[in-house]
């Protein structure tokens, strides 16, 4: 079995997150999309909620498991049975930045690969940074995060 974990702190989950994860689906048996968490960050969303809203956008698909995790993400793969870390990558500076996690990953763990996903044209442009930022200044983010998530926020 073919198992991924998408890891992140989806604060909040935005459209990106959900094409990358849509279009995984068909590589791997089963995906956790794993919250990372610490509490020392101060977010939008309570781990909790984040949760509740990324299980709410995927109720009908058995392959997707939403959890929380703190420590090393690859620690985390070696408790679920995960051979596979799943990120996206947005253009060259996210490249950069996540090919040195991988290849640490790889020293910690060399049993783990990371899959690299690019993001959809059209949508590399969405952060949840950007959407936080859009949101702290009164603006709408409709069009940048999935209803079933916006709904937890307002």
């Amino acid at each position: 079995m073919k198992i991924a974990v998408f890891p992140g702190s989806f604060d909040p989950f935005t459209h990106a997150h959900k094409d990358l994860v849509d279009r995984a689906l068909t590589l791997f048996d089963k995906i956790y999309i794993a919250i990372g968490v610490n509490s020392a960050k101060k977010g939008l969303m309570d781990f909790e909620t984040r949760k509740a809203a990324i299980s709410e956008l995927y109720t009908n698909e058995s392959k997707i498991v939403v959890d929380t995790f703190t420590g090393l993400t690859v620690d985390y793969c070696q408790k679920v049975g995960s051979q596979f870390i799943l990120r996206g990558l947005r253009n060259a500076t996210d490249l950069d930045f996540e090919n040195a996690i991988a290849q640490n990953n790889l020293i910690l763990a060399p049993e783990i690969d990371t899959y690299f996903l690019l993001a959809r044209t059209g949508l590399s442009h969405i952060s949840s940074t950007i959407v936080r930022d859009i949101l702290a200044n009164g603006g709408t983010v409709d069009t940048l995060v999935p209803p079933e998530v916006l709904k937890y926020i307002k």
